[in-house]
């Protein structure tokens, strides 16, 4: 889940840590426990590393006397960690550099057969540090000493490794090329007049320019200023045009705009980022699209269920995705945590059709789960936010989010837009499979389409939920409850509060509360409570109602989410109204007060909202 920026020029250029250290930020959310750059200079890598975010190592970069300060290269590799192998900390910081001084390198991911390397290869070498990435490094070099080509090292080293990787590696000895290699992790090329790059996202270079190529799976590549070249997994040179790709989105997406997070900045998005989601998905005959489709509509007339999936937020809106599914199609939906699914011996066969949920499209959790359903047989599709990415390019089938870039690492908008895609997922089968007739088809999705401006109103609330956080600074403990379609609304908010506040937090089936949990709740308890509408589901909100009356009884303080003009008890201790809706269509609309309320606490609270301890945006390992 780290952050790789490198980048290689024809002449020498002294804004060149600059460019490393602006691409870094822009991949901080990758992790921010560490960071380090090195760069060639008269043969030798001059470096510097410092431990906590980013603005640690810009602060020890202008510190720097001026005998010592980093100096103009046309070639440098930069860093931002987030740790598997060893704690945060200097000696752990990448790049790492072998002791010989020959080689310095970066990674994203895990080596799972480090130690065995360590042991094999290295026993005349000390070691600085805990890392597995410093032990490629020291055996890499070694390979180096003999082969005196950095790309044939690269090319031997990595038919011995195992695990999830991406590299890019530098030889002191040779300025002109930076060599990386991309196994389970993401690397993209970036080509400019001024500098080729390469980096973790091309979020890191698209200032700079918008042509990008993609690394793909197990290719090896040779990036210099004059030339690219990228090798198979064959070592054979291969035509990577189809490769070559132009970045649709520009640099203002990556920043806040005036608000004070990312994450605040992309809970007023989300009006957009359902819209966008749900425009252009009809024809001109009033059907469905997906966009991208490998394999026959007569498929999903034959399956016999359908399992989600996904890691974290996304499992959530899965789950929201099984509840619309089932009423609209009478298909059976699973929803499994993609670290579990290939471990448990699932039952997928030609009729299951595994629908993977994931805003970055490399979440290594879901695409290995992803290939396992396929090796099993079963049909794949991807709801995705990033065009391109691993899932998007491994499933038969995709449905794209179209929230734009989301940088907080708390997901909000890509949230409500996943749920938007699930639902026009579930309209698209009911459609093809004849579930519902075109009316019903065409009155849902109107109601659909009407999400995006009840969103929009729950926006104008934001102040008022606002003074309501700073309230609550002393709670130290908070129960989400919800049924029916509410319940993964609690899952979720409590998800929420846990990341951004570090505020003990669970999600419970409101149903279940007279099953255990209600022994938690105690005078002065904060309690969310999802109310369902009263008109859909008369017996569930009936239920609800009396689940508040018995927190209520036993001194609990009950926020309730709720219906515009619902009647609640007279003494509940706080309501939040939003827009009238149906109850499948209320999960996007519910969410947002408790996003709200996260975000609002936690910057109350003095915390980080972006960049929360010990989690990153993108999930690369397992």
């Amino acid at each position: 889940m780290c952050g790789i920026v490198g980048l290689v020029g024809q002449e020498k250029n002294e804004n060149i840590t600059n460019f490393v250290i602006q691409g870094l930020q822009y991949l901080e959310y990758r992790g921010y426990d560490s960071a380090g750059i090195a760069q060639i200079h008269n043969g030798k890598f001059i470096s510097a590393k410092a431990v906590g975010k980013l603005s640690s190592l810009k602060t020890k970069i202008s510190n720097l006397t001026r005998t010592k300060k980093m100096p103009m290269s046309n070639l440098a590799i930069g860093h931002t960690r987030w740790a598997t192998h060893g704690i945060p900390s200097e000696k752990n910081a990448h790049p790492h550099i072998s002791s010989n001084g020959r080689v310095a390198l970066v990674h994203n991911g895990i080596i799972e057969n480090a130690q065995k390397i360590k042991t094999q290869y290295l026993k005349n070498i000390k070691l600085q540090g805990d890392t597995d990435t410093e032990i490629v490094a020291e055996y890499l070099s070694i390979i180096l000493d003999k082969t005196n080509n950095l790309l044939g090292a690269m090319q031997i080293l990595v038919k011995e490794l195992k695990g999830s990787w991406a590299f890019a590696a530098v030889d002191c000895k040779n300025s002109e090329q930076i060599i990386c290699s991309r196994h389970n992790s993401p690397l993209v090329i970036g080509l400019s007049d001024k500098f080729n790059f390469v980096a973790s996202d091309v979020i890191a270079f698209v200032k700079h320019t918008k042509k990008a190529v993609e690394i793909k799976q197990d290719q090896i590549a040779q990036i210099g200023f004059k030339e690219i070249k990228i090798f198979g997994d064959d070592n054979k040179l291969i035509d990577y045009k189809d490769q070559q790709f132009e970045i649709n989105w520009d640099i203002k997406e990556a920043q806040k705009g005036g608000y004070s997070s990312f994450m605040e900045k992309e809970i007023r998005e989300q009006p957009a980022a359902v819209r966008n989601t749900i425009y252009g998905r009809g024809s001109q005959d009033g059907d469905i699209q997906l966009d991208k489709l490998s394999f026959s509509k007569s498929y999903f007339e034959q399956i016999d269920k359908i399992t989600v999936v996904a890691c974290g937020t996304a499992t959530h809106s899965g789950y929201v995705a099984r509840f619309a599914i089932e009423h609209w199609c009478r298909i059976p939906v699973e929803v499994e945590y993609a670290h579990e699914f290939r471990y448990r011996d699932p039952i997928v066969d030609s009729k299951t059709l595994v629908v993977a949920i994931s805003q970055s499209g490399e979440t290594m959790d879901t695409l290995m789960a992803v290939r396992y359903a396929k090796n099993q047989g079963a049909k794949t599709l991807a709801i995705v936010n990033t065009l391109g990415s691993a899932l998007d390019r491994e499933c038969d089938a995709v449905l794209y989010t179209y929230a734009g870039r989301e940088i907080a690492v708390a997901s909000t908008k890509a949230f409500t837009a996943q749920i938007t895609a699930c639902y026009l997922l579930g309209l698209y089968l009911a459609e093809i499979r004849g579930n519902l007739y075109a009316d019903e088809i065409e009155s849902k999705l109107n109601e659909l389409k009407t999400i995006p401006a009840k969103l929009a109103d729950i926006l104008l609330s934001f102040d008022q939920i606002k003074d309501f956080a700073k309230k609550q600074k002393e709670v130290n403990s908070v129960l989400f409850l919800g049924r029916h379609i509410g319940y993964p609304i609690a899952l979720e908010g409590a998800l929420k509060l846990k990341e951004v506040a570090y505020i003990h937090s669970e999600g419970f089936p409101a149903g279940e509360l007279k099953h255990g949990p209600i022994a938690l709740i105690d005078k002065g308890q904060l309690v969310f409570v999802i109310v369902p509408p009263k008109s859909d589901k008369a017996s569930i909100h009936s239920k609800v109602l009396s689940n508040i009356e018995e927190i209520i009884s036993r001194g609990a303080k009950v926020v309730a989410i709720a219906q515009i003009d619902e009647k609640l008890p007279e003494n509940i201790y706080k309501v939040f109204y939003r827009p009238k809706a149906t109850t499948l269509f209320s999960a996007p609309l519910d969410i947002v007060p408790l996003q709200i309320f996260a975000c609002c606490l936690a910057n109350e609270l003095g915390l980080d909202i972006d960049m929360p301890r010990n989690l990153a945006k993108s999930v690369t390992v397992e």
